[in-house]
């Protein structure tokens, strides 16, 4: 079965949009047991509302992050612990926002286009599992309200992996 997302008004503020889609993504992923499948329909459906550069997940494997499903651009396949935004917020365990990914320190650049990032982790018994990513084309384009709303999704990934 293929779900469509609901169109929702470009005036709609930020707040408006990640609320109207929380429960859109809440069904696509509630009848899905597949891992993949729910973190491709998840990516899919941040890309559609919000049009990011880029949006996608970084699975744990043993001692490095590994691409999983994404949409956007070409990105890097792997990334070690504690590199990078996605390293980082994997060993900090907390949300990173980057409002200028050139002034984070070993930010590793993936595409030159993206231009700031907001990298939540998806916990499992303690642990980092994953970590979502989202790379805007423009400075300064992640705030709370981004970081409230992808912890919210990122939670509805958690409950699938309990």
């Amino acid at each position: 079965m293929s779900e469509q997302l609901t169109t929702l008004d470009i005036s709609s503020t930020k707040e408006e949009k990640y609320k109207n889609l929380l429960p859109q993504i809440e069904a696509l992923i509630s009848g899905e047991q597949d891992l993949v499948a729910n973190l491709a329909n998840i990516s899919a459906a941040l890309k559609q509302c919000f049009d990011f550069l880029w949006v996608g997940f970084y699975l744990v494997n043993e001692n490095e992050l590994v691409l999983g499903p994404f949409q956007g651009p070409i990105a890097c396949t792997r990334i070690a612990f504690g590199k990078g935004v996605c390293g980082t917020v994997w060993k900090e365990k907390k949300t990173i926002v980057v409002d200028d990914v050139d002034k984070f320190p070993g930010h590793i650049a993936c595409s030159s286009e993206s231009k700031s990032e907001v990298v939540v982790p998806v916990i499992k018994n303690g642990n980092v599992a994953m970590v979502l990513d989202v790379d805007s084309s423009q400075l300064v384009s992640f705030n709370h309200t981004d970081e409230f709303w992808l912890g919210k999704i990122c939670s509805l990934v958690e409950a699938k992996l309990s």
